[in-house]
């Protein structure tokens, strides 16, 4: 999808088999869709399709052979920015400043998180499946324009425990 323009790229994660409708609503305005793991399940991508192109990573809760077909990494190009996408950040093994990058998505921690470290925006959407302690559920955004990309985190309002 490298082209010019603006570019709305909904980050979702850590879903665990369950989409919720809020995350739903709050993504329908993007252009593209990031999901960095821990899936859960094959429908969901086919959801998150009915709205704009998916680019998917399996994370360590993914298996089965829908699953196998995911890759660990994906590189995205949105205008001239440059997006590394991978379920643990921890597990990253390139130097995304010296790469390139421009952001880094990653899932894992179902923590909702943004930093720039050495100029590359680290997102984090948090988790937008069932509910983890008292973390909140959320999804996340990135707005791209050339090589500028501004990021911003989302907490959806649900209802119930799950």
């Amino acid at each position: 999808m490298a082209s010019s323009g603006t570019f709305r790229v909904g980050l979702i994660s850590d879903t665990h088999g369950l989409l919720r409708p809020e995350a739903l609503d709050a993504l329908r305005a993007s252009d593209c869709i990031v999901h960095a793991g821990d899936i859960g399940d094959p429908r969901i991508l086919e959801q998150l399709a009915g709205i704009a192109p998916v680019t998917a990573v399996r994370g360590n809760n993914d298996r089965g052979p829908w699953a196998a077909a995911l890759r660990e990494t994906e590189v995205l190009q949105l205008g001239m920015a440059l997006i590394y996408v991978i379920h643990n950040v921890s597990e990253i093994d390139v130097d995304p400043a010296a790469a390139g990058f421009h952001v880094v998505v990653a899932g894992h921690t179902h923590q909702p998180r943004h930093e720039i470290r050495a100029g590359v925006h680290f997102v984090n959407p948090g988790s937008a499946g069932p509910r983890r302690f008292r973390l909140p559920v959320s999804i996340g955004s990135l707005t791209v324009c050339g090589s500028a990309v501004t990021a911003q985190l989302t907490e959806l309002k649900v209802g119930g425990a799950a």
